[in-house]
């Protein structure tokens, strides 16, 4: 048996075990069956079960799905079309899913597959700083097939937004302290070097010739 706290308690016959359970205010849960003698252990099964379904609640909350993105290219795209394409593919490596580059061959060019690798190899250099390559180029009939994986996750990526939109908001902070300092300075600047300081007596604002009556 095992005590509430991880003890090692010893081997007990069932009846002092619910016993010493029934005694503690706790339950006596087998936690081991198969093993010779079973394992059991006293706690509070009610709580463990609430602290369980919290933690698998805040597990699904954490996990993220990396979805697969296709991108498709003609063997003999132009120039345009294929910085489109990278385009897209790099705005999927950064969302932290992955990208499946698929060439599509038509007729005779089935005949010339290393234009095919060549093409996906330009493509993987040009998203490398945001992915890299999980399977090399390969051919299936018409098509060629390339998969490039984020260096990212979802999960850091969200960390590393949370962090910027952060970091954002203190500059933005720091710039309304800034121009607040800035306008009391102005505000002091404006007032006459030979400005008088206030009086609380009323002979002060006096004219002189009243002043002597």
């Amino acid at each position: 048996m095992v005590g509430p706290q991880g003890e090692q308690v010893g081997i007990v016959r069932i009846e002092d075990a619910q016993r010493l359970a029934s005694e503690a205010d706790l339950d006596l849960v087998e936690v081991a069956p198969r093993s010779k003698p079973p394992v059991c252990k006293l706690m509070d099964f009610g709580k463990w079960k609430y602290e369980a379904a919290v933690k698998a609640r805040e597990s699904r909350k954490n996990q993220t799905t990396t979805v697969l993105k296709e991108v498709r290219f003609r063997l003999k795209i132009d120039e345009h079309d294929y910085e489109t394409k990278v385009g897209n593919a790099r705005r999927f490596l950064t969302a932290g899913d992955k990208v499946k580059a698929i060439i599509q061959f038509r007729g005779r060019e089935q005949q010339r597959p290393e234009m095919g690798v060549r093409l996906l190899r330009r493509f993987a250099s040009d998203v490398e700083d945001l992915g890299s390559v999980e399977s090399t180029p390969r051919q299936d009939g018409r098509h060629m097939v390339m998969v490039v994986g984020p260096l990212k996750t979802k999960a850091e990526n969200k960390k590393q937004q949370a962090a910027e939109a952060s970091d954002k908001d203190d500059a933005e902070k720091g710039k309304g302290e800034s121009r607040r300092t800035r306008k009391n300075k102005e505000r002091v600047s404006t007032e006459p070097k030979d400005a008088k300081p206030l009086s609380n007596s009323m002979a002060d604002y006096l004219p002189d010739e009243l002043k002597d009556l």
